[in-house]
């Protein structure tokens, strides 16, 4: 008789790699870092001076670096958390949470941009061009900065959602300073205020549009939306290539970046063990967890018999 104590000789490990460091996760400390100094120098200098313009965007700082600390947040908790037996497959889909609270916040932010662009169309607002202009060429370099911390993405990070919630909103900050750029200089040659309102519409809906495609594509993690359409087909024909086996309950799903989960259940007239059709998945394709059911081929399940030649 096995004893009870011998269980964890047969228990494989579910931290799936989550237990190590993401490659965007000192990046995303450095840029929330260096968000959370300019944010606390731009509110000083704002206090001190009596600039508007500095503290509104000292303000407009705060709103972005409470968004990376966020996702600076989940990438500590996931590591930390990898081996808690509470999450029945790791701490993965924490990844696909950090980048739908970062697209929410992402959206709320460019709602409020246009909502105020709109209200300016109506009501104008004269600009401080030269005090406006310096602070709209700081948030530029601060931006660029933020993108020289991030580098470019490494190979695997498309599936990183939280790191590429951090892209989006150092690249909304990075478009609304070269808009308000513009603005500012088109209002102080031409001195039309209406290209303010309408730069800042337009900036609001690209970064509405970035905040639409994160939520749908973690939203389908976090929901447990199939597979891979291509990955499904691979593994169907792969097991079904004898002519003797059939999948009959096929289920494919995330659960963490580039890693998936993988349960079936296989009808066959010349059944072989669990592991032999594990093997007959390709190697490239992440699956890491796979339960596989193998049922003989009876006279009551589809008359399977009948249907493979010979």
């Amino acid at each position: 008789m096995m004893h009870s104590d011998q269980r964890h000789l047969w228990r494989h490990d579910h931290s799936f790699q989550q237990d190590q460091r993401h490659p965007g996760e000192r990046r995303t400390i450095a840029v929330a870092a260096l968000t959370g100094v300019t944010m606390l120098v731009e509110i000083g200098a704002g206090v001190m001076s009596g600039s508007m313009a500095l503290l509104a965007d000292g303000l407009h700082m705060a709103s972005h670096f409470a968004a990376l600390g966020i996702s600076a947040f989940v990438y500590v908790y996931a590591r930390r958390h990898a081996h808690d037996p509470g999450f029945s497959f790791g701490t993965g889909k924490m990844n696909a949470l950090g980048g739908f609270t970062g697209a929410i916040v992402l959206a709320l932010f460019a709602l409020a941009m246009i909502g105020e662009s709109f209200m300016r169309f109506f009501r104008p607002v004269s600009l401080d061009y030269q005090q406006a202009l310096p602070v709209a060429l700081f948030g530029l370099a601060v931006n660029g900065a933020s993108i020289a911390l991030l580098g470019a993405p490494e190979h695997g990070e498309r599936h990183d959602f939280n790191l590429r919630a951090v892209y989006a909103h150092v690249l909304a900050d990075l478009l609304t300073s070269v808009l308000a750029i513009g603005a500012l200089v088109a209002v102080q040659h031409a001195g039309a205020l209406w290209v303010d309102a309408a730069v800042g519409i337009l900036g609001g809906g690209l970064v509405i549009r970035w905040a639409v495609g994160l939520f749908r594509q973690t939203g389908a993690v976090l929901l447990d939306r199939v597979g891979p359409e291509d990955i499904r087909r691979r593994i169907t024909e792969n097991i079904e290539r004898d002519g003797m086996s059939m999948i009959t309950d096929f289920h494919l799903w995330s659960i963490a970046p580039d890693r998936y989960a993988l349960e079936m259940c296989i009808i066959s007239c010349r059944p072989e063990s669990p592991d032999a059709y594990r093997e007959r998945i390709p190697r490239d394709i992440p699956i890491a967890h796979a339960a596989i059911e193998v049922q003989p081929c009876t006279s009551r399940i589809a008359r399977c018999a009948r249907q493979v030649p010979g």
